[in-house]
């Protein structure tokens, strides 16, 4: 009976200590912080300051990039060591031209509220296909397999590149939810690059889920470089926000420019 009391008494004893540790924390992937992603800003390029910059890529090593506000639209093929471009094409001057993306040597140009979608030969930069799209335009990239576009929301809509029809719709999101305002897209090895508009940050996004996994702040890139700049040509960063992502796989680094900026970075992440 002593022994069976003594147990109990063990027993109870256990289960007290137990209950007294610290409880370990509940950590869930909604609540884990993206990491900070720092940068090296590795050479600054000339940028055309009337380039109202809606996209930028790099595709074949040459650098393309999109521009916006009615009146002033085109896609252009830029010479990146003069910031001028070797061949453009302006659009109807009623349109508001957004994000590109080049998939199997065609152009695909977004629109802003215009409701289309845009297909051209990148041979020649001549129209092919026109398509409807709902609502707002904002961005584009493709992963090798379907066109990735945003609206300005949270959600990106993966297209099939043959009939712009949607595949799939992904929720970017991080600690706090519904990421909005995605913009200028740049698809890289499983991640998409993204800038969050009206910010200076870069997010990397996990292409599977959703999830920003790391974060980017380019509010002091002109202070980055080695370079000296002209107070008089930096650009309200309020106003000329960033916006142009290009990834330059030959050089593993990215290129970096935004809105009626005088120049573009290259930089690297770390």
């Amino acid at each position: 009976m002593k022994n069976r009391l003594l147990a109990i008494s063990i027993t109870f004893l256990f289960a007290a200590c137990v209950n007294n540790q610290p409880k370990a924390e509940n950590t869930t992937a909604s609540e884990t912080l993206p990491a900070f992603m720092e940068y090296t800003v590795l050479n600054v390029y000339p940028h055309d300051t009337t380039s109202y910059t809606e996209g930028l890529l790099v595709h074949n090593n040459e650098l393309f990039e999109s521009t916006g506000r009615e009146g002033f639209s085109k896609f252009a093929q830029i010479d990146l060591t003069t910031g001028k471009p070797i061949r453009e094409h302006y659009i109807d001057k009623s349109i508001f031209g957004e994000g590109i993306a080049i998939f199997d040597n065609k152009i695909f140009q977004l629109t802003y509220r215009s409701n289309k979608i845009f297909v051209y030969d990148l041979k020649d930069f001549k129209k092919i296909a026109e398509y409807p799209w709902p609502g707002e335009g904002w961005a584009m990239t493709h992963d090798g397999k379907s066109l990735i576009a945003s609206n300005g929301t949270s959600n990106l809509q993966y297209l099939d590149p043959n009939t712009l029809q949607l595949q799939k719709t992904l929720s970017v999101t991080d600690q706090n939810g519904p990421v909005n305002n995605i913009n200028e897209l740049e698809y890289v090895d499983g991640f998409i690059y993204a800038n969050q508009f009206l910010t200076n940050n870069i997010l990397k996004i996990n292409a599977e889920s959703g999830r920003v996994v790391a974060k980017a702040d380019l509010t002091d890139i002109f202070a980055h470089g080695g370079k000296v700049f002209n107070p008089d040509q930096l650009p309200d960063l309020h106003e000329d926000v960033l916006n142009g992502i290009a990834y330059d796989s030959a050089r593993g680094n990215f290129l970096i420019t935004g809105k009626q900026w005088p120049y573009l970075f290259e930089v690297k992440f770390r």
